[in-house]
């Protein structure tokens, strides 16, 4: 029976992508549902992206647009580097896609631009690289970054009493829209955890892989995980968004 795999926040750590994806071994009729952010922090975004279109070209991979990859869509498509992008972790971006081609970038920016703002399997599921703000659903969002950018869905999520059912008029209605929903954007070491976190329905599959932590692969039915090594020590000498 096919699986499903949910892959958590990258920011250009090949190496760690690389070994979990090896780790996990997905066979060619699983699905791999990538979060988004693949570049920016390590060394490597460039290989990264390299890999993820020779992966798409052997499996079932629908890639979610993180910030991140807004921000590197944008300089690939000619609009320049802002300098929040920069010192966000664009700089080893920048410098990984040095000597670059042409050809090559266009291939890059083709799959930049074929990235999904966020995804709905049909089975009650929602993988969004953030979040969103509309109570009705992604579909009713105002401002497509939110996509990109929001926190709130996770806070809420995580501020929830439990005590609160599901069936109160309190509970909020965003939380009500799917069976399950899988994000990224946010660390989970930023609250000491370096494993995915629940919260509600919510699934926060951003194991700080930018930071001090690992790229984590979650099997959405068992809910079970396999994860890189720390990033950091696959990229010694080098600081990532350790800043």
């Amino acid at each position: 029976m096919a699986k499903t795999y949910v892959i958590g926040d990258i920011h250009g750590a090949f190496r760690a992508l690389r070994q979990v994806i090896e780790r996990v071994a997905p066979k060619g009729d699983d699905r791999l549902i990538f979060l988004g952010d693949y570049v920016d922090g390590w060394s490597q975004s460039r290989e990264v992206i390299e890999y993820l279109i020779s992966l798409d070209a052997s499996h079932d991979c629908i890639f979610i647009k993180g910030n991140h990859d807004a921000w590197c869509e944008e300089w690939l498509g000619g609009w320049g580097a802002s300098g929040d992008w920069l010192f966000h972790g664009g700089d080893a971006t920048v410098r990984s896609y040095t000597g670059i081609t042409a050809k090559e970038t266009e291939r890059h920016l083709e799959f930049f631009n074929g990235m999904r703002p966020y995804y709905e399997d049909g089975s009650g599921r929602l993988f969004v690289h953030a979040g969103f703000s509309s109570m009705h659903g992604p579909h009713a969002e105002h401002y497509a970054s939110n996509f990109f950018w929001d926190r709130t869905l996770w806070e809420t999520a995580l501020a929830i009493d439990d005590r609160i059912p599901r069936d109160s008029i309190f509970y909020p209605r965003r939380l009500l829209l799917y069976d399950e929903i899988y994000i990224g954007h946010t660390p989970t070491t930023n609250y000491d955890f370096e494993v995915p976190m629940q919260r509600c329905n919510v699934w926060n599959v951003d194991t700080g892989a930018a930071f001090t932590g690992k790229v984590t692969v979650l099997e959405i039915a068992t809910k079970k995980f396999i994860q890189s090594d720390t990033v950091q020590q696959l990229y010694p000498g080098e600081t990532g968004r350790n800043k």
